[in-house]
């Protein structure tokens, strides 16, 4: 965990860390596919768009390319995802 001043307030985050380094390295697979999706990006796709696209506007772009037609239903831990 580090802690970064974000508008003059200190904020914890492991973005950065060894701890996200390791998460992101198990989220990909060697095959361009995305492995299993893990806690806390469930019914995300603004958090799985602005981790990979860096912006959290591209969350249609994840649930079109994973045929996604409800995002509070789909995108479930352990699904693999495909990104562009």
């Amino acid at each position: 965990m580090s802690v970064l001043v974000h508008k003059g307030k200190p904020i914890s985050t492991s973005v950065g860390s060894s701890i996200y380094e390791g998460t992101i390295a198990r989220f990909l697979s060697k095959n361009g596919r995305l492995g299993g999706l893990p806690i806390g990006y469930e019914h995300r796709p603004d958090l799985i768009s602005d981790l990979f696209f860096d912006t959290p506007n591209a969350w249609w772009v994840v649930c079109e390319m994973n045929a996604v037609t409800d995002p509070f239903e789909g995108l479930n831990i352990s699904d693999e995802l495909n990104l562009p």
